[in-house]
């Protein structure tokens, strides 16, 4: 059985969703759960367990904490093989928390080696010479040199590694995958003699993932993005495919964007032109406690309108710059996750059921203050950004990373609802 840690709550329901679409019987905890699988699940009705952490921007120490606990869980219920699941513009910073959690869980298994590879090339995220590009641009030229916490200025993902891992990190280039998946292995046993530790693989499009797939079929622990992982699941499914995959139920929606990507920007400007909207403040989070119920009030009003109602803290860099200089990055970031956070739990509590929401820190926010304690996997919206339902209730969220989707996915999204 697989077992999947990942950084946070987006990238998690990301990787379930191409787990599932490749035939694997995928089931999604939120956090580490406090008891065992239960019996019938063990006995074959799922194939991969899935455990969503917020450890992608937390302090290195607690990251690395959560991810062995995390580790441990799925040892005890059966997982032999294991996944670090990491966004696929390979979010962190020169502290980590890709190269110190990586660090840890391989000495946890007693391996040696392993790969680096958040390719994700259905949306636009390939890997060429060790370098990390989105769509046509290298990603320290992409939108992601502006994130607020985790800004991007390099895309070589060998300096990226070697800065916050223990060891050196080694390329298998694009003319070494495309030769297949021996030379790929050949290539590994090459650079485990010359005391590399990791390896970028190049991939540029879906057949150099396939390759991966299998050169890697044996390892301990994987890290990288849900493009890999969704290779390694058609691999262990023999190519078969998902067949249950459900929609939402039509109900009271709300749309909560916290997300400052460049398409994010694009969704929320698109879609203030159809559906009520109002902007989250930053000095009135930070300096009125009831910041969020004023919020609450609004929504409920507008919560029979044609479209959802959205409240936003998308904003373009430059005004982004400007609030982080006022209020520091770390207190307006904390401020609108708490608003969020608090607002969700009221509108969850006034029969709010169905949330879509935009950006990882948003989202993992969301979902830990509902308190559910997993997720079923339906089906996708875009690429990586799959219906969820709660384990508990139904209760349906949509957890969109920052860049995916097209400029119409909260329309698009609501639409799906039966």
């Amino acid at each position: 059985m697989l077992g999947i840690i990942a950084d946070d709550f987006t990238g998690a329901s990301d990787i379930a969703s191409f787990l599932t679409e490749n035939g694997l019987r995928t089931v999604q905890m939120n956090g580490v759960p406090s008891q065992p699988l239960q019996n019938q699940d063990r006995q074959g009705k799922v194939e991969a367990i899935m455990i969503s952490l917020k450890s992608r921007s937390n302090p290195v120490d607690e990251a690395v904490q959560q991810s062995l606990h995390a580790l441990t869980w799925l040892q005890k219920n059966g997982c032999t093989q294991f996944y670090f699941k990491y966004c696929s513009t390979f979010d962190s910073t020169a502290k980590g928390n890709i190269g110190p959690v990586t660090d840890a869980l391989m000495q946890a298994l007693a391996t040696d080696f392993t790969v680096i590879s958040p390719a994700l090339p259905i949306n636009g995220r390939t890997i060429f010479n060790g370098y990390l590009f989105v769509g046509e641009v290298l990603l320290s030229e992409s939108g992601m040199r502006h994130h607020p916490i985790t800004p991007m200025t390099d895309a070589n993902l060998l300096r990226l590694m070697d800065a916050q891992a223990q060891g050196k990190t080694g390329l298998v280039a694009y003319a070494n995958v495309v030769q297949g998946s021996e030379r790929v292995k050949a290539r590994f046993a090459e650079l485990k003699q010359q005391g590399y530790r990791y390896a970028v693989v190049d991939a540029v499009d879906n057949s150099q993932l396939a390759v991966l797939a299998d050169a890697v079929a044996d390892f301990k622990l994987v890290t990288g993005g849900s493009g890999l992982a969704a290779y390694m699941a058609a691999r262990l499914s023999g190519g078969k495919k998902g067949d249950n995959a459900f929609t939402p139920t039509k109900g009271k929606t709300v749309v909560l964007s916290g997300s400052c990507s460049v398409m994010t920007n694009q969704q929320v400007e698109n879609y203030q032109k159809k559906a009520p909207h109002l902007f989250l403040d930053v000095e009135q989070a930070i300096n009125h406690p009831d910041y969020a119920d004023k919020l609450y009030q609004w929504t409920m009003e507008n919560l029979d309108s044609p479209l959802a109602p959205m409240i936003y803290a998308t904003v373009p860099p430059e005004k982004l710059n400007a609030i982080q200089n006022e209020f520091g990055a770390e207190r307006a970031s904390q401020a609108i996750e708490q608003t969020f956070a608090r607002l969700a739990e009221k509108l969850k509590n006034a029969g709010v059921t169905n949330f879509i929401t935009a950006g990882g820190e948003t989202s993992s926010i969301v979902v830990q203050q509902l308190g559910f304690s997993g997720f079923h996997i339906g089906k996708q919206i875009a690429p990586g950004v799959p219906w969820l339902k709660a384990v508990e209730e139904p209760i349906y969220l949509a957890l969109k990373s920052g860049n995916f989707g097209k400029v119409d996915f909260f329309e698009f999204a609501q639409g799906m609802a039966v």
